[in-house]
């Protein structure tokens, strides 16, 4: 059983009297009327992120993949509580400074403040992260239209090669396995973003568990389905450098998440407005394909116009 099948099968009725919950189907709780909008993650030593051995990188990753859950709803983070779950030998007096020092960091660069959280000892290393934001509208879940184009920001792919490269699956350079560890350590997330998402986007996600499996999580209650063409995909150059020298394949790379880069869709009326606020903004937006019918099954078209089969749509807990 993965997270969503239990989830659906065992709490979804417990939220039927809370609209906010949004059927525990989306990334966020949002009370409109409070304008209200919260997120919940936990990361798990060994199943989100290797180990502890740079506590610093891995604080700031945890930070930033959690508030993306907003900012791809169209909301700026503004608060959050931290939670952990350790021993002496993972909240030594070294890496709680260096925890300390990656906190102040990120609550710079993002504007968001720390109000609270909870420590406990524990065998097992965790961190859980309750994000929040205030707004009276949110870009949903399951709210695609058919037609709509489908979007993406930034480049994918970088991320799954940086934990190649630390899981020691993958032997680069030293500049290229500094920029994928960067890569994976620090996604890029657009703040100032956000509430643009809000003038165009009909259904929004945030990719964390890979292209393919996020966007059939984001239209999962709808009778729709999607064509994504593979050459439209965006990727760094890094990555392009590795695809040419067969150290790695295009689909791979992208279907494997940790990206967090926000995946929507938007009226095809809409690309102009897309086009001015990317250029304005400086952000890379690609359009990667089209909203179909249910009628039609799901595809990914290659540079070949063939379709290809996916052994792997992503990343999914199972218990």
């Amino acid at each position: 059983m993965h997270e969503f099948e239990l989830i659906n099968q065992y709490f979804s009725k417990l939220s039927s009297n809370n609209k906010s919950s949004l059927k525990l189907n989306d990334d966020v709780f949002f009370d409109k009327k409070r304008k209200l909008v919260i997120s919940v993650d936990t990361y798990v030593e060994g199943v989100h992120f290797i180990d502890f051995q740079n506590p610093d990188l891995v604080i700031k990753k945890i930070i930033r993949s959690s508030i993306s859950d907003l900012i791809c709803k169209g909301v700026k983070p503004k608060y959050y509580f931290i939670s952990g779950s350790g021993n002496k030998k993972s909240f030594t007096k070294k890496n709680l400074k260096m925890i300390s020092k990656s906190l102040y960091q990120e609550q710079k660069k993002y504007l968001i403040d720390l109000c609270g959280g909870d420590t406990t000892f524990s065998k097992k290393l965790s961190f859980t992260i309750t994000s929040v934001g205030f707004s009276n509208k949110i870009v949903f879940r399951n709210k695609a239209k058919l037609n709509d184009d489908i979007y993406v920001t930034g480049n994918l792919g970088d991320s799954f090669i940086g934990l190649k490269v630390l899981q020691k699956k993958i032997k680069l350079n030293k500049i290229l396995t500094n920029y994928f560890k960067t890569k994976y350590f620090h996604p890029t997330l657009y703040r100032h973003f956000s509430e643009k998402l809000l003038l165009f986007a009909n259904t929004s996600i945030d990719i964390s568990d890979g292209l393919i499996s996020d966007l059939e999580k984001m239209i999962n209650k709808q009778k729709l389905s999607y064509k994504i063409y593979l050459d439209n995909i965006p990727i760094s150059h890094n990555l392009k450098k590795l695809i040419d020298l067969k150290i790695t394949n295009k689909i791979s790379s992208i279907t494997h998440g940790d990206d967090y880069q926000i995946l929507f869709t938007a009226s095809p009326l809409k690309s102009r407005i897309i086009s001015k606020i990317s250029k304005s903004l400086g952000i890379k937006i690609s359009k990667i394909g089209k909203i179909c019918n249910h009628s039609q099954k799901s595809q990914i078209i290659n540079e070949k116009n063939e379709k290809i089969a996916l052994k792997n749509k992503g990343y999914f807990h199972r218990f």
